[in-house]
């Protein structure tokens, strides 16, 4: 099953995981230290929370931290990745990387506000022991203002 991925950052990750439990009447999937994710079957929904107050701002502001679709297999990354490719899309391949407590394959592609999208499979849960980043310096935590062109570099989740 394929399913649209959100990831935003939020303020507090008790407050954000008890009003998107609430929501989504779903508990989270995983939770560590500053992180938590849902996955929602209906609508079919991977929610990513990645506490970062520094790059939240106010209300809207800095929410996005990037968006994504998570598919079932490594060959649906591969295969995306050459449909993005065919289209000019140019996109920055990562494999076997850990991000977000997660070792995962992925295609990232920016759009033209600057938002990044990732299409990507999980292959395996990683340790506690992790941290929220990622092994590879392509893919980092960073905020994402909407509306704004930026070149800025991946996220990850």
């Amino acid at each position: 099953m394929s399913r649209v991925q959100l990831a935003l950052n939020v303020t507090d990750i008790e407050a954000a995981v008890d009003f998107y439990s609430k929501l989504f009447g779903a508990e989270p999937a995983k939770r560590r230290p500053g992180y938590a994710n849902f996955a929602i079957v209906e609508p079919p929904l991977k929610l990513v929370l990645i506490e970062n107050p520094a790059a939240r701002g106010e209300g809207m502001t800095g929410a996005l931290n990037h968006l994504g679709v998570e598919v079932p297999s490594p060959e649906e990354v591969q295969a995306a990745t050459r449909r993005l490719a065919a289209e000019g899309l140019d996109p920055e391949v990562q494999e076997s990387t850990t991000c977000c407590y997660a070792v995962q394959d992925k295609a990232w592609v920016i759009d033209p506000d600057g938002a990044p999208w990732e299409v990507y499979a999980v292959l395996a849960d990683a340790p506690a022991a992790t941290s929220l980043g990622c092994s590879t310096e392509g893919c980092a935590v960073e905020p994402v203002t909407v509306g704004a062109a930026t070149g800025a570099s991946s996220s990850c989740c």
